[in-house]
């Protein structure tokens, strides 16, 4: 019998802040989670998004940009929404699903130079890392 926990981050387009947080926690838990991401919309990835977490030494190159109703089936045990529109729209999971919500800034709104806007997402992408260092250790260190 597995211990392995499920856990969804959700957001908005599946683009960036939930594929920052995926990235992280994915690399934190390692075999201890099933680590998923989806969005309430697919906007495909943010290619900013790919070569900020590269930077860090994080590789989410792989991953895809899925719908939440893909994973209806999967039994998560905790669901965390990283932007309030998922928050406010997120379908309805089982009972036994941990509810978590974090909003952090959407970097893929961010205007300027290109070197301006990879500031905004390097930003963010610090404050997911510290987000999901402070979950793992919360709810992981116990198990």
């Amino acid at each position: 019998m597995s211990n392995k926990k499920d856990v969804l981050v959700l957001c908005t387009g599946n683009s960036c802040r939930s594929q920052l947080l995926h990235g992280y926690l994915a690399k934190e838990l390692g075999e201890r989670a099933a680590v998923y991401s989806a969005g309430v919309e697919v906007h495909g990835l943010n290619p900013r998004a790919v070569r900020v977490m590269a930077e860090d030494g994080v590789d989410i190159s792989h991953h895809t940009s899925n719908h939440v109703d893909e994973y209806a089936a999967v039994p998560f045990d905790y669901v965390i929404t990283v932007c309030d529109h998922a928050n406010e729209v997120c379908p309805v999971f089982p009972s036994t699903a941990k509810k978590l919500h974090h909003n952090f800034p959407d970097p893929a709104k961010a205007t300027g130079t290109e070197e301006e806007i990879m500031q905004q997402f390097r930003a963010v992408r610090d404050q997911v890392k510290a987000y999901a260092h402070d979950f793992v250790q919360a709810q992981f260190q116990a198990t």
